[in-house]
């Protein structure tokens, strides 16, 4: 089986969201699995300065009306191979992949990544300008999203298409003067293809015209067949529920392992769970929380988005300490929620611990440190944050929604009894209902028969890459499928 998997992130290169790290994992996991995968990225200053020296041109492209291209050979630290977008005028730019220093847009995105999308048309038709052809083109969100439609608009034989997506919300909407700039036809922009409310929509594209689709969890699948997870696109979805698949995200399961993480005091796994207790001192010290034992302290680790339910945290954070508990939280994001959790720690001083900004060390101790994690978003297609924490015997209290339902086993009398639970879900997603999982969870704290056996529930489940390398694996072999 081969597979052109095209992206607009991958770590280690290049990295603005949780698209990178599944770009960066899953061809890597997919390779080991005997998948004949290459990842397509964009030639952006830091992916050509880490291949400076070690590439080596393919092919030069001239496709109308883009700028001319050329396809670099490369490999990720992985070992798993690299073709790179080289068109500096395009991507060698400063700023981010998206926006510009000042955090706008580039106005010229629908080429940049039109470009992509045609390039990985090309590698994926018969008439590809190098010998490796894959079986199945496998495209990522909308930057990717036009690929399929370019296809489908191409005669001659071609490879099957997959379009992933990794969050409906952003749809790389574009006016209706885009569709000759990128090269597609009139023909296309109609409600049966790529128009969408009277614009472009790159990913409304990729959901029309690929072949099979798939989203990064089994509920956010369902979920996004209706609203308000939608986003307007959910009638298309729903039309196409039976080529829709939910397949969850993994973790690296080495970079979080409490056994062998560098970046707590003290390294501890499910059979030594009361070492935890050391990190959990750490942190305290580390925020300035006052050194009890026996109160929970509950972390969060998030952006400060409406969309993470961060909001939610601050309304309840007033009752919730009178259970009692300690609060722990890193992040940053919208002004007026950095400056709520300031002020709760302000009026709380050791039991109540903010730093706005991101520290990768220090995200680390509160995965180990912490009791309780805190994931209450409004929606989230798979969520990374709840997998660490299990991994690291911190059971999680979460919103229902998307891969948090997927990855969290709520602890009920029926889950207790069949062995399965790892955490506390609540359903609406309002100060009370959080308030009342956070109660459940603190109820359970204190039972410590109970306790550890969330912890070693959740740290003894399989997160890695494996298992959604396999569930891939199947998928292409089901795309590849004769009609």
């Amino acid at each position: 089986m081969k597979v052109l998997f095209a992206t607009s992130e991958a770590v280690p290169l290049i990295k603005t969201g949780g698209l990178a790290d599944v770009s960066g994992a899953l061809p890597d996991a997919l390779r080991k699995q005997g998948v004949d995968v290459q990842v397509l990225l964009p030639g952006y200053g830091p992916v050509l300065g880490w291949i400076d020296g070690s590439s080596q041109v393919l092919a030069e492209l001239h496709i109308a009306p883009f700028p001319p291209v050329r396809l670099l050979a490369a490999a990720f630290p992985s070992k798993v191979p690299l073709l790179v977008l080289d068109c500096p005028e395009l991507y060698a730019r400063g700023g981010g992949p998206y926006q510009q220093v000042g955090g706008d847009d580039w106005p010229d995105n629908d080429i940049r990544f039109g470009l992509l999308s045609r390039v990985a048309a090309a590698l994926a038709h018969e008439a590809s300008p190098i010998s490796w052809r894959p079986d199945v083109l496998h495209c990522n969100d909308w930057q990717t999203g036009l690929a399929p439609a370019y296809l489908a608009f191409m005669p001659g034989a071609r490879a099957r298409t997959l379009m992933t997506i990794h969050n409906l919300a952003y749809q790389g909407i574009f006016p209706p003067t885009s569709v000759p700039r990128v090269g597609l036809p009139w023909d296309s922009f109609k409600v049966d293809g790529v128009e969408f409310y009277g614009n472009l929509s790159f990913l409304k594209a990729g959901l029309h015209y690929a072949d099979r689709l798939s989203t990064v969890s089994p509920t956010y699948a369902r979920e996004i067949q209706s609203e308000p997870l939608g986003f307007g696109l959910q009638g298309l979805l729903a039309w196409r529920a039976k080529d829709l698949t939910g397949i969850v995200n993994g973790i690296d399961i080495d970079a979080w392992n409490p056994a062998t993480d560098e970046s707590i005091p003290r390294r501890y796994k499910s059979a030594t769970l009361a070492r935890k207790t050391d990190d959990k001192r750490a942190l305290q010290e580390r925020m300035g929380l006052e050194p009890s034992a026996s109160t929970p302290v509950l972390g969060v680790i998030s952006r400060f988005t409406y969309q993470k339910g961060l909001d939610l945290v601050v309304a309840a954070t007033e009752r919730m300490l009178k259970l009692p508990v300690q609060l722990a939280v890193l992040g940053s994001g919208d002004t007026i929620l950095e400056n709520g959790f300031r002020e709760l720690a302000r009026q709380h001083a050791g039991a109540i611990a903010v730093q706005v900004g991101f520290d990768e060390a220090l995200s680390h101790l509160i995965e180990a440190g912490a009791d309780v994690f805190l994931m209450p978003s409004r929606y989230e297609p798979c969520g990374l944050n709840q997998m660490y924490s299990q991994r690291y015997g911190t059971p999680v209290v979460a919103r229902a929604t998307g891969g948090l339902v997927d990855t969290v086993v709520d602890c009920t009398p029926q889950t207790r009894a069949a062995g399965t639970a790892t955490g506390f879900l609540f359903e609406e997603a309002s100060p009370e209902a959080l308030y009342a999982a956070v109660e459940r969870a603190v109820a359970a704290y204190h039972d410590r028969r109970l306790w550890r056996q969330l912890q070693r529930r959740g740290m003894d489940r399989d997160y890695s890459w494996d298992a959604s390398a396999k569930g891939y694996s199947a998928l292409y072999d089901s795309v590849a499928a004769p009609l």
